[in-house]
């Protein structure tokens, strides 16, 4: 809890997940200014690692909490222990997010990149939202890829969201004629699933604001994590230098920054998608579609609702 005396921004807390490296870890240390951080991550070493480099701060406090953002079980365990800490949460961010090569799976057999960019943030976000206060802002951390007519997601490959249904994506089906390349249509379409939860949420739950953060390309994060060590190693050392002088690229401490502004933001939006500079901008036809929207989330809730507490699914 945060000390008494201390300034009554910081006299709030803020949840995050995957703060261990790039752009989770920045925003981390950006939120530490503002409050009580909560630390939601698979590695505890890690963790601790960030954790620690917070306290170093003035007056800096967080709170590390393990659960895997892939398995529901564990991020609706993870909610429970917040919930027990009782702290005054004003913001959620989910920012933990992954993009694949190859298809990867969960302990429920899932496809590993929509059930952590999607499935695992709404069940973790459903599970907080009846113990958040009114006019606690929950940010999604989304991807302009998710738009097939998005001129540079299409450069690099992008054909936009397939989705055919919560439990095809979950299954790693997606519609006919995407893309080319390993892993791009599962990153689409759970980041067209997530942006088209925050409109729906934000129509729901007036009382909580949802708002989506588009952060830019940032090629110096640990988002493709099982690329080849070489394209890695370019990512990192050429490419993310260059990132703050080419349009829609960004650095993990610039998007940071954004996030950190928006998430702290005082005023009532909601259902608002700001870009990599903090502008509102506008998702794809389909995914400003109300029905679809609306579809998204009936479907999501109808497959979380197969996972008991032991973990495996009802039925296939």
């Amino acid at each position: 809890m945060p000390n008494r005396g201390r300034s009554v921004s910081s006299a709030r807390a803020w949840i995050i997940t995957g703060p261990t490296s790039g752009i989770g870890r920045r925003t981390a240390l950006e939120l530490a200014r503002h409050g009580t951080v909560v630390l939601v991550g698979r590695e505890p070493d890690k963790l601790a690692e960030v954790q620690a480099e917070i306290t170093k701060q003035p007056a800096g406090h967080a709170v590390s909490v393990v659960a895997d953002v892939s398995d529901i079980p564990s991020v609706r365990h993870a909610a429970r222990q917040i919930v027990d800490l009782d702290l005054p949460i004003a913001g959620l961010l989910n920012n933990a997010g992954i993009m694949l090569n190859r298809a990867g799976r969960t302990a429920q057999g899932w496809d590993l990149a929509f059930a952590t960019n999607h499935l695992g943030p709404f069940a973790f976000t459903e599970a907080l939202i009846p113990c958040l206060p009114d006019g606690t802002n929950v940010v999604f951390v989304c991807s302009g890829v998710e738009d097939p007519e998005r001129k540079p997601a299409r450069a690099a490959g992008f054909r936009g969201g397939r989705y055919i249904s919560a439990q095809a994506s979950a299954y790693g089906q997606w519609q006919p004629g995407g893309s080319s390349k390993p892993g791009f249509d599962a990153y689409a379409t759970s980041k067209q699933c997530e942006l088209a939860t925050v409109f729906a949420f934000a129509r729901e739950t007036p009382r909580v604001r949802f708002n989506a953060v588009e952060p830019g390309f940032n090629p110096g994060t640990s988002l493709g994590r099982d690329a080849n060590p070489a394209l890695r190693f370019v990512a990192r050392y050429v490419m993310s230098p260059l990132a703050p002088m080419i349009k829609y690229w960004s650095t993990p401490k610039r998007a940071a920054r954004v996030i950190t502004t928006i998430l702290t933001d005082d005023t009532s939006q909601t259902g608002v998608y700001y870009d990599d500079s903090g502008k509102a901008m506008s998702g794809s036809a389909l995914v400003r579609d109300p029905a679809f929207q609306d579809r998204v989330v009936t479907e999501t809730r109808a497959l979380l609702a197969t996972i008991p507490a032991s973990g495996a699914p009802l039925s296939d």
